[in-house]
């Protein structure tokens, strides 16, 4: 994998090809200042005060009895310093226009990555934000943003660079009614797409069973239309989402292998024995309860879990594809 690579699957760089087809967003290049802010752990935790009056967080409510919260004891004796909370004003109210502008309701995400790690923190347990405030304490919280605030390009055989320049903060807007049995993660080879994958593995879905060959066509012309042409690299995975009246919108790309989660598959599949398969494409879903992939149960986000030989979440996959494996070989399965 090349730099080259990793840097088309960030969103400011693929999300003016692909505007008609995805979800509304706005992206606003973050100040040096706010990044240093997220990767700073040597202080307390604060969140930057509100300029605009408008923090949704009972916690930035500040009252006399509060103050004793942000003093730090340093030196001897009865010596303290008032800690004084960011801030950030140009950018918030950049922010605040671009909720307003999306419908009053956004979910955020960096270069690459979404802090889904981070979403139990907020009040709904979603990643839905209504405010800076709101959004600050999702990306300050997530572990998951470190790969790409520091890691982005360590699987690239022509490393460089340890960061991108800049970063960016995409809004995206906010959709309450998506359902996750309807997105799906596709895998392009050689510019050629060998593989579809449900996205959500941790759930049998039935009524996917009898609409496979229809998703299957919808996704495949999609590819051929509006995909194939207009992204670059050879190799690469991206995600769909299919509507209820059957248009399909991109939900991001990502680079192939690496970071990325293969879900049904194995990266060895994808790349040796789908390499054979001439035009067809190997469409996977979750097509029964006993070919649930528990092991795939986690905060951290699909796309940046390391799976690497050796790796933790190496074992965990392998763990659970023997589990599947003993179910439904087992004399219960009727195997």
């Amino acid at each position: 994998m090349k730099e080259e690579e990793v840097n088309r699957c960030q969103i400011q760089e693929w999300y003016p090809k692909f505007k008609s087809v995805t979800i509304r967003t706005l992206v606003h290049e973050l100040p040096e200042s706010f990044v240093e802010y997220l990767l700073d752990d040597s202080g307390p935790f604060l969140l930057p005060v509100s300029v605009s009056n408008d923090d949704a967080l009972p916690n930035r409510i500040h009252n006399p009895y509060e103050e004793e919260d942000y003093q730090v004891s340093e030196g001897s004796g009865d010596e303290a310093e008032h800690v004084t909370p960011p801030s950030f004003p140009e950018l918030e109210l950049k922010i605040k226009e671009s909720i307003e502008s999306l419908g009053g309701a956004v979910f955020p995400k960096l270069n690459w990555t979404a802090p889904k790690d981070s979403a139990w923190i907020s009040t709904s347990g979603t990643l839905r934000c209504t405010s800076f405030s709101e959004i600050a304490l999702l990306l300050r919280s997530s572990d998951s943003l470190v790969h790409d605030l520091c890691h982005a390009y360590d699987s690239c055989s022509d490393k460089t660079l340890s960061r991108p320049p800049s970063f960016f903060l995409a809004l995206r807007k906010w959709y309450p009614s998506l359902r996750p049995e309807m997105e799906f993660r596709c895998f392009v080879r050689g510019q050629c797409l060998v593989g579809i994958s449900q996205r959500e593995v941790t759930t049998f879905y039935p009524a996917l069973c009898e609409k496979k060959n229809d998703l299957e066509v919808l996704i495949r012309e999609f590819f051929e239309n509006n995909v194939r042409q207009k992204f670059e690299s050879e190799n690469y995975t991206f995600d769909v989402y299919v509507t209820r009246d059957e248009r399909i919108k991109i939900l991001d790309f990502n680079p192939w292998g690496a970071f990325t989660l293969p879900l049904l598959f194995t990266w060895e599949e994808l790349e040796q024995e789908l390499e054979e398969a001439g035009d067809d494409v190997d469409f996977r879903i979750v097509d029964s309860q006993c070919a649930v992939r528990p092991g795939l149960k986690t905060a951290v986000p699909y796309d940046y879990l390391d799976t690497s030989p050796g790796s933790g979440w190496d074992q965990v996959l392998r763990n659970a594809d023997e589990e599947l494996w003993q179910q439904t070989h087992s004399p219960e399965a009727g195997a």
